[in-house]
């Protein structure tokens, strides 16, 4: 995926800013996509000029048409291509003639049908590049730039949406439609929406791209049905939020992996794409969403309002219920209850009732007018102990719901603090909920939606102030030494390394493994065992046996030879009964570790994102409990304690009830050669370390048990 040419801002800003359009296969035909989308582009009041382009037609809607894109005497920016995907390459092929350098292609019948349509979809690409034309879809409803100087609306929606400074991006254009409509009854408005259908040119990443120096935009939404190349969607996310600021929230179908169980290590099985995209997202700061009301709770909250400081928040509501559920959501998003200042307490107590609570959540009574309303708001976001205001109102009789919203609205832009709102119910609040939508104050139905939107705020701005650090590079490692085994074993056809060549991959990356020698023969046993020192454990190897403790293929602590001869045979007897077809090498005899805590290591090679490394507690049920958290490699250096961290078990780590506190920083180092070993093989399809022995602090880990598989990319060299 590196080699790969994103397209300029220039090739973009001709998509989103043409001069003037062609409307290639337009029509009469009212309710039809080529007639809709010339009215689109005509009644929303483009700012350029229009050309209509129809064989059968000498004008449309009162506008002269064209029977040939090359008949048009001026020149033309774009052309929007409605014609049967049957014919839409020589639709193309005439705009290259012309000129043209930007497209939009509506039609279907590409790729998305498979068969022909692939074929088809080829053939537009190649015209395409032929002529330098960056093209949008095909299959895809197309696009609209609110931004007041362009007024396009290329698309086939109902509605032009209002103008605002968040961006859509979406590989559905039917979902496009619905979050239009979604958007316009919040008034929620948009900087650029696309619908960019099948990809064949202009991808997702070509439009974030552009979207980063947008100064029209300040977050990024983008809904996608597959990650087709995840290590530039990384990219491209991270340099637009360290270097613009801006969000990017993601929604994601697709989340279940029915393959996974399929896979030959416990990483590969473990390591599902949702998974691993939840692992990415987070490393590169993007938001994941799980619904559409999600990702727009969380969107208008970081456009509307400055981001959160801190994490205090002060509740006020007219209600004791909502306020207590607000608070039981506050503290499970880790936010917390602000503590007032003495100031803002005497303020609170001399204003309210004395039935009001002063305390937070500030309960201003189910009587409470606009002028509680006010005390209560200006009182808490005047205190430096508070970093944001959550407002929640339910209709009462004599609740003012008007007053009280556009009060909200007035004190809010006093403060450089976020204010948000929830109107509680549905018709007797609807007049307050429009204006505060009108006026960008964040409203949600329920003040736990509230909490969940002000939190992802919060986090943001954390994500914001991280420094980030490049990830380790050891210098002491033999990367020759590891090519040359996993080259000479792709020379021999083999899928799986032998416990031999596996202990050399980790030596070459200074990786803490236990010495261990492969024993051919029962007369070798005790020799070997006796040299690399008693206690000792045996391990059948054997390329078709990858889980050997299933098959009986494992003896721990062997603690001298007679007991070593024993092992030898029992292990052959009970391999060769199980697995009778298996062709066993022989007994690898491995110094025994002393008694630490289990983790597990591994390594998957993910089509999209590349190599991804997996942590956990360890053991033979790391399946059944999935305490595992993943990364993307290269590991960034900081990212490294997080992801030790993000495991459930991490506490036993660090020494809980009486527990020895482990050597960390060992382990975290034994993470980052593993990155670095992922990146430059990448022969490796997966390899497990399980366990790795974590000592106490200071004293080291080891690697014992070691599984790596070659797979699709098993015949590509590193570098």
């Amino acid at each position: 995926m590196s080699g790969i040419k994103y397209k300029s801002k220039e090739q973009i800003e001709r998509i989103f800013y043409p001069e003037s359009v062609a409307v290639v296969g337009a029509n009469r035909v009212k309710g039809t996509v080529p007639y809709d989308m010339l009215h689109n582009i005509l009644k929303d009041n483009y700012k350029g000029t229009v050309f209509p382009v129809s064989p059968r037609e000498k004008s449309i809607a009162g506008v002269k048409a064209y029977k040939y894109v090359i008949d048009i005497e001026d020149e033309v920016d774009m052309a929007i291509l409605v014609f049967p995907s049957s014919v839409c390459h020589l639709a193309l092929e005439q705009c290259g003639e012309k000129g043209v350098k930007s497209a939009i292609i509506i039609s279907a019948g590409f790729r998305e049908i498979g068969g022909d349509g692939v074929q088809r979809e080829k053939r537009i690409k190649e015209i395409a590049d032929k002529y330098g034309i960056s093209f949008i879809g095909p299959n895809c409803l197309g696009i609209i730039n609110t931004d007041p100087g362009c007024n396009l609306n290329a698309s086939f929606a109902r509605n032009m949406p209002e103008n605002g400074n968040i961006a859509f991006l979406s590989q559905s254009g039917a979902l496009c439609t619905a979050v239009l409509d979604y958007a316009r009854a919040k008034h929620i408005g948009f900087s650029k929406f696309v619908s960019f259908g099948n990809k064949a040119d202009v991808s997702e990443i070509d439009l974030l791209y552009y979207l980063k120096d947008d100064p029209k935009t300040k977050v990024i939404l983008l809904y996608l049905e597959e990650v087709s190349d995840g290590r530039s969607l990384m990219k491209v996310s991270r340099k637009i939020i360290r270097e613009s600021g801006k969000p990017i929230l993601i929604l994601k179908s697709g989340r279940t992996d029915e393959g996974a169980s399929a896979a030959a290590s416990h990483t590969g099985s473990l390591a599902g794409s949702d998974d691993v995209c939840d692992a990415a997202f987070t490393q590169a700061g993007i938001i994941r969403c799980d619904t559409i009301e999600d990702m727009f709770n969380f969107a208008i909250g970081l456009v509307y309002q400055p981001l959160p400081r801190g994490n205090r928040v002060a509740i006020i509501t007219n209600a004791g219920g909502p306020g207590v559920l607000a608070t039981d959501m506050t503290i499970k998003e880790n936010l917390s209850l602000a503590r007032f200042s003495e100031k803002a307490k005497e303020v609170l107590k001399k204003s309210l009732p004395g039935t009001a609570n002063i305390c937070n959540p500030v309960d201003v009574i189910g009587d409470a007018r606009v002028d509680r309303y006010n005390v209560a708001l200006s009182s808490v976001l005047q205190d430096e102990n508070v970093d944001g205001a959550l407002v929640i109102l339910t209709p009462q009789s004599m609740t003012d719901i008007k007053a009280i919203a556009e009060e909200i609205c007035r004190i809010s832009c006093c403060y450089n603090k976020p204010v948000y709102a929830s109107f509680m119910g549905e018709s007797d609040v609807s007049i307050g909920v429009d204006i505060l939508q009108r006026r960008k104050i964040p409203h949600y139905q329920l003040p736990e939606n509230m909490c969940k939107a002000f939190a992802r705020s919060y986090r943001f701005n954390r994500q914001l102030k991280k420094e980030y650090t490049a990830a380790v590079v050891f210098k002491d490692v033999d990367t020759d030494r590891a090519h040359t085994i996993l080259n000479e074993a792709i020379m021999n056809d083999r899928w799986f390394l032998s416990e031999a060549e596996t202990v050399n991959i980790m030596e070459a990356y200074k990786m803490p493994v236990l010495p261990g020698i492969l024993a051919v023969s029962e007369k070798d046993v005790g020799r070997i065992a006796g040299s690399l020192g008693y206690p000792v454990v045996m391990k059948v190897s054997s390329e078709k046996i990858v889980h050997k403790s299933d098959v009986g293929g494992v003896i721990l602590n062997i603690r001298d030879g007679k007991e070593a001869e024993a092992a030898y045979q029992t292990i052959l007897n009970k391999v060769s009964r199980t697995v009778p077809d298996a062709r066993i090498n022989g007994v690898f005899i491995q110094k025994m570790a002393a008694e630490g805590e289990e983790v597990i290591l591994g390594l998957k090679r993910d089509p999209s994102f590349g190599s991804v490394i997996m942590f956990g507690l360890g053991g033979i049920f790391v399946e059944i409990f999935r305490d595992v958290s993943f990364r993307v490699a290269p590991i960034e250096k900081n990212e490294v304690a997080g992801m030790v961290q993000d495991i459930k078990s991490y506490p036993i780590l660090t020494g809980v009830r009486g527990r020895s506190e482990k050597d960390l920083e060992s382990l975290k180092e034994c993470i980052q050669r593993l990155s670095q070993l992922a990146v430059e093989c990448t022969q490796i399809s997966e390899l497990d370390i399980n366990p790795l022995i974590v000592m106490d602090r200071g004293k080291g880990c080891y690697v014992t048990d070691i599984k790596i598989m070659l797979g699709t990319e098993r015949r590509k060299s590193c570098g």
